[in-house]
């Protein structure tokens, strides 16, 4: 059977045996199917009723998808748990939309920062600032604006460059690029929603010179959307 969230695509499932049992379980921003913990105990019943389970996830199940929960969940009730891992959005998403994680001149790093929690978020601002990396916000969208100003307010110019990458690797994806003054007015006039990747750094300035992903790759007769506001 396959246990499955909300980044999984048709295309993925439809490549499923159609006498396994699929079972969904995702989650978007104020609407959970089911929570977390019903999850790992979703996953603990079916594994101890003998089933053959495949927890399938969007992006790298240890990168902000909460495996690692689910595997010691299973761990810690004698299940044996294997893991295939795969790839992160920010490196999915950057590299369909043309901006290098890092690149010798202009970042020697990246963090990924997630600016969701269940509870409190804890952000040490004035170290990310500082780091000259190229920052990776996952599940950011709603607070971009809050974003840009912490970032600002520590240090970094208003003329940071900045990207936002709606839908990343799929036929639909939309690339914004500006800067941390400029994106929140720019995403707010073309209707951008989640899942959507936030870049910030100088490497988002390469985006015109390495962009070479058109949906074409994916369906034929879409478009991809790329806005710029300076």
């Amino acid at each position: 059977m396959v246990v499955y969230d909300r980044l999984v695509s048709d295309e993925i499932l439809a490549l499923v045996p159609p006498s396994c049992r699929q079972v969904y379980v995702g989650k978007a921003k104020g609407m959970h199917s089911m929570s977390q913990s019903d999850i790992n105990d979703t996953l603990l019943e079916f594994a101890n009723a003998g089933k053959n389970v495949c927890r399938l996830k969007g992006g790298d199940a240890f990168i902000f998808g909460r495996g690692g929960e689910e595997m010691l969940h299973l761990r810690e009730h004698g299940i044996e748990v294997s893991l295939i891992p795969g790839i992160t959005a920010a490196s999915g998403c950057t590299g369909y939309a043309g901006i290098p994680l890092t690149h010798r001149g202009l970042s020697q790093g990246c963090t990924f920062v997630t600016a969701h929690a269940e509870k409190t978020l804890s952000i040490d601002w004035q170290a990310l600032a500082s780091l000259n990396h190229t920052l990776v916000f996952y599940m950011g969208l709603s607070k971009l604006g809050s974003i840009s100003q912490r970032l600002i307010n520590e240090g970094l110019n208003v003329n940071t460059p900045v990207a936002v990458i709606e839908k990343g690797c799929t036929a639909n994806q939309r690339t914004f690029t500006g800067t941390l003054h400029s994106i929140e007015d720019l995403i707010s006039q073309h209707t951008v929603s989640s899942p959507s990747l936030i870049v910030v750094g100088d490497v988002v300035d390469l985006a015109d010179q390495l962009s070479w992903f058109t949906s074409e790759h994916v369906l034929p007769n879409k478009q991809k959307t790329s806005q710029k506001l300076a």
